[in-house]
């Protein structure tokens, strides 16, 4: 497990995140985790998948969501890249996500700029349903 501080900002980062799908989707992932090693942030965030891209999957539709999904982080990048850059207090240079339907999880992977030290943490937490 990281240092206490370290914990705190990958929790400020999960919850942001958190916020974020919920705010858009109006549904939010059921876990979030995230995990930092020096320059590298990843966060997974399970479950959260909406009824209509549920049934679009059961359908054999999942490429469809996958492309919804992936255009709305395109579009929402600078919001994404806000709850890490605010949190860690350090500039993202890269931005990466991938959304995966079995399971349904959604991995968002932060290159941040160069930090003075190492830094390894871990942050995981399950959250109240919709």
């Amino acid at each position: 497990m990281g240092e206490p501080e370290t914990t705190g900002l990958l929790t400020d980062v999960s919850r942001g995140l958190v916020r974020l799908h919920r705010e858009y989707y109006g549904k939010g992932p059921r876990k979030a985790k995230a995990y930092m090693v020096n320059d590298t942030l990843v966060s997974i965030l399970e479950g959260g998948f909406t009824i209509v891209e549920r049934t679009l999957i059961e359908q054999g539709n999942a490429d469809v969501v996958h492309d919804i999904r992936l255009s709305f982080h395109r579009a929402m990048e600078n919001e994404f890249r806000g709850i890490v850059e605010k949190a860690m207090g350090r500039k993202v240079v890269a931005y990466m996500s991938q959304i995966h339907h079995d399971p349904d999880l959604v991995v968002d992977l932060f290159v941040l700029e160069r930090g003075v030290e190492p830094l390894v943490g871990e942050h995981e937490e399950t959250l109240e349903g919709d």
